[in-house]
């Protein structure tokens, strides 16, 4: 009897022993491609917490692992993380280089972190859909930006800042009044997180005959005399 307990408390403190030893070891971090967190604020994470013993959990959700959320305390340097979603801050991820560190506490350890890269503008282009403004009739500014993700996405007034020279801006289209003399329009976009990525294009005004004019002698249509 006195042998069994000794090989039961020896056993249990092998265990202990063994658990105490497993610690976290590190934090891998993953967020979700798909998502396009290019234009949207918030994305999908994934988290991988790998420990000594070489053993690891992964979270539900995006990772289809056991580890909930709610079971660990995590945190953003930038926003805020709910159920497994990241929803960030778009102008401090620019002035952060685009990138956002995730940090793990609790289970006993010493906090350990990792940072995410995520996608950002690396250029500009207007891309009209006719090659002239009509009087009256709203133009559409259509503007794609070109990603490090190498996706080319349209962006939109969420995240652009429009001028034009002649008429007015509404929304993301520009508007020409009948009685605006102008030739053409200059039109120019800056994006809002950061303003250094600028472009500008200009477009001509169509030019539309007087109605109330007769059309000229010698010309299909003109009722000259016959000589």
């Amino acid at each position: 009897m006195k042998k069994h307990l000794l090989l039961s408390i020896s056993l249990l403190s092998g265990l202990l022993a063994h658990a105490q030893q497993t610690r976290l070891a590190r934090v891998n971090v993953w967020y979700d491609t798909t998502a396009v967190a290019e234009l949207y604020d918030r994305v999908p994470l994934g988290l991988e917490l790998v420990y000594t013993d070489s053993s690891s959990r992964q979270t539900t959700g995006m990772l289809r692992g056991n580890l909930r959320w709610n079971k660990i305390q995590v945190s953003s340097s930038n926003g805020n993380i709910q159920n497994g979603v990241l929803y960030f801050n778009r102008l401090q991820l620019a002035k952060d280089h685009y990138r956002i560190t995730i940090t793990v506490n609790g289970e006993g350890n010493t906090p350990l972190s990792n940072t995410i890269t995520l996608p950002y503008l690396v250029g500009m282009r207007f891309n009209h859909y006719t090659d002239s403004i009509k009087r009256n009739i709203r133009y559409y500014m259509n503007v794609e930006g070109k990603f490090s993700s190498g996706r080319v996405l349209p962006l939109d007034t969420v995240q652009l800042r429009f001028r034009t020279s002649a008429g007015a801006v509404i929304g993301q289209d520009v508007l020409v009044e009948q009685k605006d003399t102008a030739k053409a329009v200059l039109m120019e976009a800056w994006y809002k997180p950061n303003p250094d990525l600028y472009i500008r294009s200009e477009v001509p005004i169509k030019i539309m005959p007087d109605p109330d004019l007769p059309p000229p002698a010698n010309r299909p249509g003109s009722r000259g005399r016959r000589q």
